[in-house]
């Protein structure tokens, strides 16, 4: 098989100390904007918690159901790293952080022929769930051109974009999902070098995903 040159950018990904560079990326183009990113009304306060959830009736934020990020290069189940990203090691690479109660990222990343694929999973934990509503919402913004995902989480987002440098493509999928007050992140894309063409909008928005149900079910062992 003939050797092709990787494009200085995608090099960069590709090695581990550009990790944390990839959410810099320009992001130029995506799919129809969304109705309404979270299904309710902007501004709209969180549901009335019930007397066993709380001991303070006038709390709008509600209480913290979540204390601790869950190990997130366990969050997705081997079968589907393999699946979006051949030839990576399912255990993943975990990133280090400056406080893994709060913040824990795993990456799995892989060159498999001329295809390569990136995998981003990342788990924070806010002070309360109007921290997190807001985390959310701010987010979303800064990354419109996407849409709702119905039925994961209390509310969920996602977007693809696609970037060409030096005539190489890569197309990126961007799923958040908010579960009371815990934000879950994947990052998901992808390039071929022999064509220099992405992978198609639909693969790598449903590959994110799969990849966002997954880890917002692992949030289950991190509450407190």
């Amino acid at each position: 098989m003939r050797s092709l040159p990787l494009p200085l950018a995608l090099t960069a990904r590709i090695s581990p100390v550009a990790v944390l560079a990839c959410a810099g990326w320009a992001l130029t183009s995506g799919p129809a904007a969304p109705t309404a990113a979270d299904g309710s009304p902007a501004g709209q306060k969180a549901p009335a918690q019930s007397s066993a959830a709380t001991s303070d009736p006038s709390s709008t934020a509600g209480p913290k159901r979540y204390t601790t990020a869950p190990a997130p290069c366990t969050s997705v189940p081997a079968a589907t790293v393999t699946a979006l990203v051949p030839g990576a090691n399912t255990a993943g690479k975990e990133i280090p952080s400056t406080d893994t109660t709060l913040r824990r990222t795993c990456s799995w990343n892989a060159l498999k022929g001329y295809s390569y694929r990136w995998l981003d999973v990342s788990f924070e934990i806010g002070e309360s769930e109007q921290a997190a509503r807001q985390e959310y919402q701010q987010r979303v913004t800064e990354k419109s051109g996407g849409g709702a995902v119905p039925g994961l989480g209390d509310s969920a987002y996602s977007v693809v974009n696609l970037t060409t440098e030096d005539k190489q493509q890569t197309r990126e999928g961007v799923v958040m999902v908010r579960v009371a007050n815990a934000l879950v992140i994947v990052t998901y894309n992808g390039s071929d070098f022999d064509t220099k063409k992405a992978p198609g909008t639909d693969e790598i928005n449903q590959g994110a995903i799969k990849a966002a149900r997954a880890a917002a079910g692992a949030l289950g062992g991190g509450q407190g």
